[in-house]
């Protein structure tokens, strides 16, 4: 397992929540939001962020505007649409609940783990935590969701023919 890809799958993950987060207390600057970002240690290279914008921007998620700059070119600052402010408003809610979720996760001691010790009422045991996958709770969706090789699919003993006139798997 390559830990630099996993670390940067979790960066990517909350790099568009965090861009909107400077965005949404004012008029943000992209080199403004990259220090900022790298004040943080979050490290942000322009490559990265300007296609972002422009992406939020395409989304009519962000508004831009030109100002005139007295040593150079004009400046784009970037600000939130009313639809860019809903949407922080999701991100932020969902970003509290998975962090609220993940510090729990990593806080508990012994419950739910593999010497099988049995489960809490609040939690999941270990065989209930596997089972679920790429579950999407409460309306939110992924733009990429990728299938879990440890959960294989159900298999029933009579299965229905597929709508795309494939063959279903048997168990011979």
């Amino acid at each position: 397992m390559n830990i630099e890809n996993t670390q940067s799958q979790m960066r990517k993950g909350v790099l568009e929540f965090c861009i909107l987060s400077i965005i949404q207390r004012g008029e943000a600057y992209p080199s403004d939001i990259i220090e900022e970002m790298k004040k943080s240690n979050l490290q942000l290279l322009e490559g990265t962020l300007y296609p972002l914008l422009t992406r939020l921007k395409n989304a009519d998620l962000l508004n831009y505007r030109w100002v005139e700059s007295s040593g150079g070119p004009p400046r784009k600052y970037f600000s939130l649409t009313e639809k860019g402010s809903a949407f922080y408003q999701l991100l932020e809610n969902t970003w509290r609940e998975m962090a609220d979720g993940v510090e729990k996760v990593i806080n508990s001691e012994g419950q739910g783990n593999s010497q099988g010790r049995g489960t809490s009422e609040e939690g999941l045991g270990n065989s209930e935590a596997q089972g679920t996958s790429n579950e999407v709770q409460d309306g939110e969706s992924t733009d990429n969701p990728q299938p879990r090789s440890d959960n294989p699919q159900p298999t029933t003993d009579n299965p229905q023919p597929a709508s795309d006139n494939s063959q279903p798997a048997t168990n011979n």
